[in-house]
């Protein structure tokens, strides 16, 4: 039974990825998380099993980190933890200088010095070793009206947040060429589906709708992301962990590119049918255009033409398929 540690595992995709390695049975899962307002333990479905430990601490920490990959002797990490929300990145962004670049560095040192006795050189114990780090394809910058990301796309992040997952990645890419760690990056596009966050997109317009509040979306709503169920992305991080060539990038993207607006407005028609509100009226009626963010980007499409090809990998869901079930799960959790 190898020991995983997943870092992040309480925030939303992360805890996506425990619970589906959990309810595997395969592995022992090592869920590291520091617990911010982004994490939360209730997203773990089976918290008592007996190949699932959690430790809450700071990947800043580099002492406290060293001694969790000495106690632990880790077999692989995926490493989920990162401050993620471009709005707070735009009003305080040390956080995510901190997290995402320091974290990352102390984590692939701590690895480095478990698995290896000098460059290139990896211990017999850990031959299979895996880091595998996920990113976002929020690096590659904006996109205009056509086009799309693929893994030659050059870096050109707009965000502070971006930016320092940028940085992550480079961290992450040296390691390879300098020292011959067994690492692998993941950039996906934007997830949805359970145990997300509040504060973002899709469920805060789920709960605005139900609240009957105005729900916000940013200027004109033309913004378009490329919609990746959380599901299908926690198999292509697996797979990516299993099957992925050392050094390389993979792309995970759902190609169901949506506008922000066409996600409210579907949204709150799927929501007129399956609780409609008691005026009659229908929930898109609370649609309100916001002033826009700064360098809010137009949008991000990605090629997942690699992993498709070289690991095999699909996306399962649509998003009208994977949006009714994302509906449904944030139903139960507002009636509670």
């Amino acid at each position: 039974m190898k020991k995983i540690l997943v870092t992040g595992g309480a925030g939303f995709i992360g805890s996506n990825y425990v619970n589906y390695q959990v309810n595997k049975g395969e592995n022992h899962i090592i869920n590291l998380d520091k617990l911010t307002y982004a994490g939360d333990l209730g997203n773990i479905e089976n918290s008592h099993a007996e190949n699932y430990t959690f430790i809450k601490g700071d990947i800043c920490d580099i002492e406290f980190i060293k001694d969790l990959f000495k106690t632990y002797q880790f077999d692989e990490v995926v490493h989920f933890a990162a401050e993620s929300h471009v709005d707070n990145s735009i009003s305080d962004p040390s956080a995510f200088i901190e997290t995402n670049i320091t974290g990352t560095f102390n984590l692939l040192q701590a690895a480095y010095q478990l698995w290896m006795t000098a460059p290139f050189q990896t211990k017999e114990k850990f031959q299979k070793a895996r880091f595998l780090h996920v990113s976002t394809d929020e690096v590659y910058g904006t996109l205009g009206n056509e086009g799309l990301f693929t893994e030659e796309t050059p870096y050109a992040p707009n965000s502070p947040y971006s930016a320092s997952k940028a940085s992550s990645d480079l961290l992450v890419r040296s390691y390879f060429h300098t020292y011959g760690m067994p690492v692998i990056t993941t950039n996906c596009s934007n997830n949805y589906g359970p145990h997300q966050h509040d504060e973002k997109l899709i469920p805060t317009i789920i709960r605005k709708a139900l609240q009957e509040e105005n729900i916000p979306i940013y200027g004109q709503g033309t913004n378009i992301r490329d919609w990746l169920y959380v599901q299908d992305h926690c198999y292509g991080i697996e797979l990516a962990v299993a099957k992925g060539k050392l050094g390389e990038t993979y792309n995970i993207g759902g190609r169901n590119e949506r506008n922000n607006l066409y996600i409210a407005e579907k949204i709150c028609n799927i929501l007129d049918e399956v609780k409609p509100r008691e005026s009659n009226k229908s929930y898109r009626e609370l649609i309100t255009f916001v002033k826009d963010r700064p360098g809010h980007d137009f949008r991000y499409a990605i090629d997942a033409s690699k992993i498709e090809d070289n690991l095999g990998w699909k996306a399962e869901e649509t998003f009208e398929t994977g949006i009714k079930k994302t509906i449904n799960w944030y139903l139960q959790k507002y009636s509670n």
